[in-house]
């Protein structure tokens, strides 16, 4: 039986990130805002939020990263790291009123695959 990383048990950390992410994305780029064709380019977040958004990005790569070095946890943090990269290269390539859906479908995934990394270490304990 392999050793279960301790840093698998961040993923809470990380699903919370995301939930905030996905809250995040509709209220700067909502449905409304988009229906509506009101959508602002200059409607920037605080220096803070981004400063927050941006470390919480990098150190998601980075623990998805970590946990490329165990099995267990390999093909999930894998998985996490290339929907990123395939979500981020379809949302510079999409339609401004894509972005969101494309966020909260790739937001979905990454969610769906810590929620079943998690599983996966807890029966390996």
């Amino acid at each position: 039986m392999d050793h279960v990383p301790i840093s698998v048990f961040l993923a809470p950390l990380f699903l919370l990130f995301e939930g905030l992410q996905l809250v995040a994305a509709e209220k700067l780029l909502g449905i409304k805002q988009i229906e509506s064709g009101l959508v602002e380019r200059d409607k920037v977040p605080g220096e803070a939020v981004a400063v927050f958004w941006s470390l919480g990005i990098i150190a998601e790569a980075a623990w998805c990263l970590w946990l490329l070095a165990n099995d267990i946890t390999r093909v999930h943090a894998g998985c996490v790291l290339l929907i990123s990269l395939f979500g981020f290269s379809m949302r510079n390539s999409c339609r401004l009123k894509w972005v969101l859906v494309i966020m909260t479908i790739e937001g979905a995934c990454r969610m769906g695959l810590m929620v079943s990394m998690l599983g996966s270490a807890w029966r390996n304990l």
